[in-house]
């Protein structure tokens, strides 16, 4: 043990001189794009703070919209505008998609064996056709259209309780509770409760497992002190791949168990169970391949949509010009006897406008999920070698004043004078992604905040605690895979309907 470091060291320094050799000889023959020089070894780790996605979007006003900076030892190309994305994640899109080696998802996702983190290749494409066709159909997300009304009428249900009570609701916890709930039921086909789960409840461990997915990984850059784990954040990986590990062993043999009763409806651990040891593909599906999709649908469904109600209650309290448009829409479509069925939804022109707005100023990723160079490529005339990783900054996108006029304002009516949509053939607007690696689960998504959001607003009237002013509210974010709000959003409800 005692000449641990000292081989530690004398590995990095030869792997850095050999890379900065390969680099410099690199940018003699090919022209990389511009970019902070960083320091030996580190790179520019320094230059990423708490909010990365705030810091890259500096440096690409410093740079340009195509940044080149060395995370580490680790090549990394920053994409911050829409002419930018589209030539990596559409007229590149194959080269650039696969993901590189990441030890988060290597601890909590079952070695990179869930859609989001696995390579690219024969693997990746059975595993999303699977999940496309068993949970993300539109025949299938219309089977559990019953159940989702079911749970929001519950949500409502409490919070008019509270509304006759003049309690102050917490509703980034209702958001989320709700949220899980639906996500429990479509996936794993009932809801469980948080002492179920793990003594610090679901929330919790939701969030640290965003957070670690997310955040700068000493690791990551620099794999050879990978074994120190000088952050900390390896046993933490590990912690939370056992609480994971642990609750779905639970829930897969509750459905081995059950999996011949009479009139069960098949859930979505059902069918990949059917799927369990079969010689259908090169690849076999086993347990850890079952569950590290589980937490792939489970976290797709329940924590994004959450935090885009989250920030899109919290936008429109904080515009009540904004929140009167949408209830006049809503009483106008709807009417003010009965709640929100989905069947609405399409014709709800204006709250489609609301939606778009929240996801250009707060997608629920403001980074894209990293993605790598399979091989050197030529992007505007920047060359990109193999193996850099990139990183589309949807954050800044959505701040480009060469794609938005005023882009820090929050203005629905913008999207009544274009036809963008978030579907990812604009690029102006991805916060789904685009391209091969864009997510499967749009629809769904889109329809849970929709329908999460229609109900908040048009049931109730929301009155900010302690004669708070909407200009007064804290909008601060905190830093994940994805960024909710630093503090809960709390308001009281006043019932709105005549029911």
């Amino acid at each position: 043990m005692a000449w641990t470091w000292p081989i530690l060291i004398v590995l990095i320094v030869v792997a850095y001189v050999l890379q900065a050799k390969l680099w410099k000889n690199t940018a003699k023959k090919k022209k990389l794009p511009p970019g902070p020089k960083g320091f030996p070894i580190f790179g520019s780790l320094h230059l990423l703070g708490k909010l990365p996605h705030h810091d890259m979007h500096k440096l690409a006003q410093k740079y340009g919209p195509i940044v080149h900076m060395r995370l580490g030892l680790v090549p990394t190309v920053i994409v911050s505008s829409a002419e930018a994305a589209e030539l990596f994640l559409k007229t590149h899109d194959l080269v650039f998609a696969t993901r590189p080696p990441h030890e988060a998802a290597k601890y909590i996702t079952w070695e990179q064996k869930n859609v989001t983190f696995s390579p690219y290749g024969a693997y990746w494409r059975d595993m999303r056709k699977m999940c496309s066709l068993e949970l993300l159909s539109n025949a299938k997300i219309s089977s559990f259209k019953a159940m989702r009304k079911e749970e929001i009428g519950l949500l409502i249900d409490f919070i008019q309780k509270a509304a006759r009570e003049r309690v102050v609701v917490d509703l980034s916890s209702m958001i989320m509770s709700v949220n899980w709930d639906m996500s429990c039921r479509m996936v794993f086909g009932k809801k469980y409760s948080d002492e179920e789960f793990d003594e610090r409840g679901f929330k919790a461990v939701i969030e640290e497992t965003l957070y670690l997915t997310a955040t700068p990984n000493l690791a990551d850059y620099i794999p050879f002190i990978a074994p120190l784990d000088l952050q900390g954040l390896t046993k933490r990986m590990k912690h939370v791949g056992k609480v994971f590990d642990d609750f779905f062993d639970k829930i897969i043999e509750e459905h081995i168990r059950s999996k011949d009763e009479h009139g069960k409806t098949k859930d979505f651990v059902d069918v990949m169970l059917s799927f369990m040891g079969s010689a259908e593909s090169e690849y076999r599906i086993e347990r850890p391949n079952i569950k590290a999709l589980m937490l792939d649908m489970l976290v797709a469904s329940m924590d994004t949509s959450a935090t885009m109600v989250e920030w899109a209650m919290s936008e429109l309290i904080k515009h009540p010009r904004v929140l009167k448009k949408v209830q006049k829409e809503l009483q106008t479509v709807v009417g003010m006897e009965r709640m929100v069925e989905e069947s609405d939804l399409e014709m709800l022109q204006y709250l489609d406008m609301v939606v778009k707005e929240t996801f250009r100023l707060h997608p629920a990723a403001p980074l894209l999920l990293p993605r790598a160079a399979m091989e050197d490529c030529t992007v505007n005339g920047f060359h990109i070698p193999k193996k850099s990783r990139i990183v589309v900054n949807v954050w800044a996108i959505g701040r480009d004043p060469n794609a938005w006029t005023d882009p820090e304002k929050f203005v629905p009516e913008r999207f009544a004078e274009n036809s963008i949509d978030l579907k990812g053939r604009d690029f102006e607007l991805i916060p789904f992604g685009s391209g091969r690696r864009g997510c499967p689960g749009l629809q769904l998504g889109l329809i849970l905040v929709k329908l999460v959001l229609a109900q908040l607003v048009h049931c109730f009237d929301w009155e900010l605690p302690n004669g708070m002013l909407p200009t007064e509210m804290d909008m601060t974010e905190v830093f994940g895979l994805t960024t909710p709000r630093a503090k809960h959003l709390l308001a009281t409800p006043t019932y709105r309907l005549r029911k």
